[in-house]
């Protein structure tokens, strides 16, 4: 896939179906990874059945900088702020930030909620910055460490739970959408905006599995990513073709979450970033790997600008967040 992003890397009238499509496979899933991954349980408290967690200098890099975010946003009220503005403002203060690829894979075995201030890669920025700015309008100040664990959980893990598994965190962007809008987290707003429908048999993962350290170390949860590719294979996914972007531009907002659909037929996205508005247009916020722009978190062109730059790219799938139900 280009740039940097492997798996980890509808209208109004239409929602009610698809909450009840989403509903049966979400419990489909379920029982078919259940069987592929036994949670390991903590070892400080035996017989509690707990997810293992991993110590806080694995899970949590850039502290300081997560201060010093705290500590802006109190001074700058960002909770008084909409969810796509608070989510926009935060990208804006994560620029700059070095990229970092598979900052995810931080064990060999046991999966983990993780955050990392100190590289981000184009899933991880868009994820940090809206679970933050979710975190600060949910949770009073001060603000902790945990509190931004318990956001990356609710957006990265099926269900919003993370059990200790490799396999119960969602890898596909697809699935993260169509699962956070199952639970009320956001809305996939592609086809409102002239998306057309598209159907592929991914299996990126399950082919390219020496990629990834936790499959590696644990080949028999192979099996399992091929059933959630298949599930993957089988949501209803539409895109906006390159060439109808610039005509939407101005119904896009900031903070929208903005996925590149690709032409590699193994998978569906190769990239994703945030929406920032520039009056009548939109401009990319992503964390890119690009040495020819520098490697970190940049604001770069209009959105329709950057899709017409890549071969590669033909499209743009949109999802709009909501604050976490009853939270906000």
């Amino acid at each position: 896939m280009d740039e940097d992003f492997r798996p980890n890397p509808c209208s109004p009238a239409h929602l009610p179906t698809r909450r009840q499509i989403l509903t049966s496979l979400s419990a489909l899933t379920g029982s078919m990874i259940l069987s592929q991954c036994a949670s390991p349980t903590v070892a400080s408290h035996p017989g509690n059945g707990s997810p293992a967690r991993l110590p806080k200098r694995t899970v949590f890099k850039g502290d300081s900088k997560f201060q010093r975010l705290c500590q802006q946003a109190a001074r700058e009220n960002w909770a008084a702020k909409p969810l796509h503005e608070r989510t926009a403002t935060v990208g804006k203060a994560l620029l700059g930030t070095p990229y970092g690829n598979y900052t995810l894979e931080i064990d060999d075995r046991i999966e983990s909620p993780s955050v990392n201030f100190e590289q981000l890669d184009c899933w991880t920025f868009y994820e940090t910055s809206l679970a933050m700015a979710r975190m600060v309008r949910a949770r009073p100040a001060p603000w902790r460490e945990e509190d931004l664990l318990t956001f990356i959980e609710m957006e990265r893990y099926r269900g919003g739970r993370c059990d200790g598994c490799y396999l119960s965190r969602m890898h596909h962007l697809e699935e993260v959408f169509y699962d956070n809008e199952r639970r009320g987290l956001g809305q996939n707003v592609t086809r409102s905006l002239g998306g057309v429908p598209i159907h592929r048999n991914i299996r990126e993962m399950q082919s390219a599995w020496k990629s990834y350290r936790y499959l590696r170390n644990n080949p028999s949860l192979i099996r399992g990513i091929a059933q959630v590719e298949a599930r993957v294979s089988n949501l209803p996914v539409s895109y906006i073709p390159k060439s109808k972007v610039s005509h939407i531009e101005s119904r896009l907002q900031d903070g929208d979450v903005l996925a590149i659909a690709s032409r590699d037929p193994s998978g569906y996205t190769s990239h994703v970033g945030l929406a920032l508005r520039d009056g009548a247009t939109c401009r990319f916020m992503h964390a890119t790997s690009s040495t020819s722009k520098g490697r970190r978190v940049v604001v770069d062109q209009r959105i329709s600008q950057y899709l017409n730059s890549g071969s590669s790219h033909i499209g743009l799938v949109v999802f709009r967040p909501r604050d976490a139900p009853g939270l906000a």
